[in-house]
């Protein structure tokens, strides 16, 4: 497989804007592995299906043709504008906990980036800790909730962090930081800040 920098975070710590800068950067491909779960959910509830209906969710997510370049694409529909309604915001987190939903997206995660020539950027929730175990770099970006909310202009302050509550003590690949990433809190930070800074650490990593 190609060099991986994975980074994860809570919603609107950062992570799209920073993961996609740095893919630039570093000439390398991005990987918003959340909007394959959104693409997912969009699916879930187009077909009717109970965000607490894990074999259901899982049996889909294994199934669905899934592109995510340059628009996300589910079973040739384009489903880019959708990813982020309010009914998406309101049930990703539930299709997301299940153990099959995740299982599917992880073998789809890990196949994409071994496609990439260069390197992947891939962001997530659990992308160092359980995707790209092996990843060049660990990324755990935080910032506070008022800060995350007013990124998401979205959803309320309520929404995210009812999403963060999920996140964080789902059974399956909950968010948390890996041991060994570097933890950047990016309240306040411009985008290209915080991009230095991954550099900085990434040079130091694969330098030692």
């Amino acid at each position: 497989m190609s060099a991986v920098v994975a980074i994860d975070g809570p919603a609107g710590s950062g992570k799209s804007s920073v993961a996609r800068a740095l893919a630039d950067a570093l000439g390398y491909s991005f990987l918003d592995t959340g909007a394959m779960y959104r693409a997912v959910t969009v699916e879930a509830l187009a077909r009717g299906l109970d965000p607490h209906d894990g074999a259901a969710l899982g049996e889909l997510a294994g199934s669905l043709e899934l592109v995510l370049t340059p628009r996300v694409l589910v079973n040739g529909r384009d489903v880019e504008d959708e990813l982020r309604s309010e009914a998406v915001n309101a049930a990703v987190s539930l299709v997301a906990a299940h153990r099959a939903v995740r299982a599917a997206m992880v073998e789809r995660q890990r196949e994409w980036a071994a496609r990439q020539p260069v390197g992947t950027v891939a962001e997530g929730r659990d992308t160092a800790t359980v995707v790209f175990p092996h990843a060049a770099l660990k990324v755990f970006l935080t910032a506070s909730l008022e800060e995350r909310q007013r990124r998401r202009g979205d959803e309320s302050a309520a929404s995210v962090a009812r999403r963060d509550a999920v996140d964080t003590s789902r059974e399956a690949s909950p968010l948390r930081p890996a041991p060994e990433a570097c933890v950047v809190d990016t309240t306040g930070v411009a985008v290209d800040d915080v991009v230095k800074e991954i550099v900085a650490c990434l040079a130091t990593r694969t330098s030692s």
